[in-house]
């Protein structure tokens, strides 16, 4: 329901954000986002450089210790305080807001270059029909370098020269995103998911059948699932495991905080969360059949071992796969399927970022959809083309890429995991929202992945990943030493830098911070350091659930302080009732039952505890 509006001229006090019409739009978005170009680009080449086959053990193990974890703990956040990543940030605890806007930036960062590789993967679909590299006298990895033109290694400057190819197809993409955020939740990120991702499934599994009937695909799919096992024993490969869990899932920069927040609050959360992680998954291992099989077919067509045909990222995609489909039988097939999967891949992945900074604008100035795109999109839209769709465009990519989601995704990730677990300690808060309907309950399993597991291994990447760049005796990718310090170590810091600011700046008072939420209720208190909620038999929905009466009369005017402006008298004055649904019963005097019958039960409590061994 709407609350009415306190007077004339003032803002309504429900957000009108949008919402997913049901679970299944949810699960659909959150798969479209998951499932990116990471799965089909990345995946099997790290499963094949470390250990083979015996890779899917410690990439289990990374998934339900790790990813799972914390994609639980980003549905909590954004499900429990319904707003963008800054908003629900600062609902939980007041100056952890700044965690939400650099959550926010690294979205930003990232929807800037990856525009690109779907500008190329679109053109690349249209060149397989008529397998267009074929022309140039050095084959696909020629025809690739004149095509970007890209300038590489040493040789890398600022440069505005730009390639009409590459920039015809950088305006179609973001024209492409900026119509279907303007859509909306349901009729524009729900709609295309729901539509792109059974079509890409349908592609990807006609291609994987179409491969493995290539020659040579039975010494590609052995290469690939042949388990050394003596690769387990490695640290590097524990780390390279919960690595691709990391980046793949699109956990800790905003992503599946904000879709969470989205949802009906009768959601299963965990049952949704597990959907889909062993939905990413599975896709990323069929990724790893339809590629080696395609490798294998390759390296019997050159006769020589698989191992030297194996490539990842922009490499396989754009000079190993064309190679490949010009000496497959049915090449223009396989050319349309893959480029084609990457595309729409690509596109739902895209649209999930890009979203990240779109909620973020439009609960600060509690501006309407449609104002929010235009204003997110454009400028992004501008700076993306204008950078990316030069003959410089490879190289900022590739270190942007390569420090966002270093000293981005993984530092905010261990910095969010500590935080929660440790300063703020709302994981039992947390907990007990996701198992009030969730069909896969947590404990102390979950406290273990989220306080222990992920930190440490989040804090072992982090520091070997910074060790191996300022040790090398030569700087990333050969590029420049001032290159790498302006578009990687300054882009990182000044993210953070940024983030903190933000933080600072006063919400204006029609912003959605002060408003109820979309189906006009309060929002749920501020986390209350060390306590579970109250179960209450009227409670439907655990946003009905709040922390101990005497906990929030304590703890009062914090918890409330997310409702009160920066500035005095900042605010519209609230007029309208709180709803009967989610008025809480009075506390107790003492915790003895009051009645014959069977007291209301305590949700588990306590101080969120170092994990037990076992």
């Amino acid at each position: 329901m709407s609350a009415p509006t306190p007077s004339a001229g003032a803002a309504t006090r429900s957000a009108d954000r949008g919402a997913f019409r049901g679970r299944t739009a949810f699960i659909f978005a959150a798969i479209g986002s998951a499932v990116g170009l990471g799965n089909i680009w990345r995946f099997p080449a790290v499963a094949y450089e470390n250990g083979g086959g015996a890779f899917i053990l410690p990439y289990l193990v990374a998934s339900l210790t790790a990813g799972i974890p914390l994609l639980f703990l980003d549905y909590a956040i954004g499900h429990r305080w319904r707003g963008s990543a800054p908003a629900a940030w600062r609902r939980f605890r007041r100056w952890t807001e700044f965690i939400g806007w650099w959550q926010v930036l690294i979205a930003l960062i990232i929807a800037l270059y990856y525009a690109l590789i779907l500008a190329w993967a679109t053109n690349y679909t249209i060149f397989s029909l008529d397998q267009r590299w074929d022309s140039h006298p050095e084959g696909a990895a020629g025809f690739f370098g004149e095509y970007t033109q890209a300038l590489g290694g040493a040789d890398v400057a600022i440069s505005f020269d730009y390639v009409p190819a590459v920039l015809i197809s950088m305006l179609v993409v973001w024209v492409a995103v900026i119509v279907v955020m303007a859509l909306g939740v349901q009729k524009g990120i729900s709609a295309a998911s729901v539509v792109f991702i059974p079509l890409l499934i349908v592609m990807f599994i006609i291609l994987v059948v179409r491969s493995l009937f290539l020659p040579g695909a039975i010494e590609g799919l052995d290469a690939f699932f042949r388990p050394n096992w003596a690769a387990l024993a490695k640290p590097g490969v524990w780390i390279a495991a919960y690595g691709q869990i990391f980046f793949s899932l699109s956990v800790a920069f905003g992503i599946m905080l904000t879709y969470s927040s989205y949802l009906k609050k009768k959601t299963d959360l965990t049952g949704s969360g597990l959907v889909v992680g062993f939905a990413n998954s599975s896709f990323e291992i069929l990724c790893g059949i339809g590629v080696f099989s395609a490798l294998g077919f390759m390296a019997q067509a050159q006769g020589v071992a698989v191992d030297e045909v194996v490539a990842d990222g922009v490499g396989l995609a754009f000079i190993a796969f064309p190679t490949i489909i010009s000496e497959a039988p049915a090449g223009a097939l396989i050319g349309v399927l893959f480029f084609g999967s990457l595309v729409l891949a690509g596109f739902t992945s895209l649209i999930s970022i890009v979203e990240v900074v779109i909620a973020a604008v439009q609960d600060k100035f509690g501006l309407a959809r449609v104002s929010a795109t235009l204003l997110v999109c454009v400028p992004i839209a501008v700076v993306s083309t204008i950078l990316f769709s030069t003959t410089m465009g490879l190289p900022p990519l590739d270190v942007m890429d390569k420090w966002a989601n270093e000293y981005g995704i993984v530092a905010a990730a261990l910095v969010s995991s500590l935080i929660v677990a440790f300063v703020v300690r709302g994981m039992p808060t947390l907990r007990d929202h996701l198992n009030f309907r969730g069909s896969f309950h947590i404990g102390r399993w979950w406290y273990a992945c989220v306080a222990i597991i992920a930190p440490l291994v989040l804090g072992v990447s982090l520091v070997g990943g910074t060790l191996d760049l300022v040790t090398s005796d030569t700087t990333y990718s050969g590029y420049p030493g001032w290159f790498n310090f302006v578009f990687g170590w300054m882009m990182a810091i000044g993210l953070v830098v940024v983030a903190v600011i933000l933080s600072l700046i006063p919400w204006p008072a029609g912003s959605n911070l002060y408003k109820d939420d979309s189906d006009g209720d309060p929002i749920a208190p501020e986390v209350v350091s060390g306590k579970g909620l109250v179960t209450t038999s009227e409670a439907t929905t655990p946003h009905e659930r709040a922390p101990p009466a005497s906990e929030v009369r304590g703890a009062g005017r914090r918890s409330a302080r997310h409702l009160v402006p920066d500035e005095p008298h900042s605010a519209p004055p609230r007029t309208t009732a709180r709803p009967r649904s989610t008025r809480l019963p009075p506390a107790p005097r003492r915790p003895a039952r009051l009645t014959a019958g069977p007291a209301p039960a305590r949700s588990q409590e306590g101080s969120c505890p170092s994990p037990p061994s076992s």
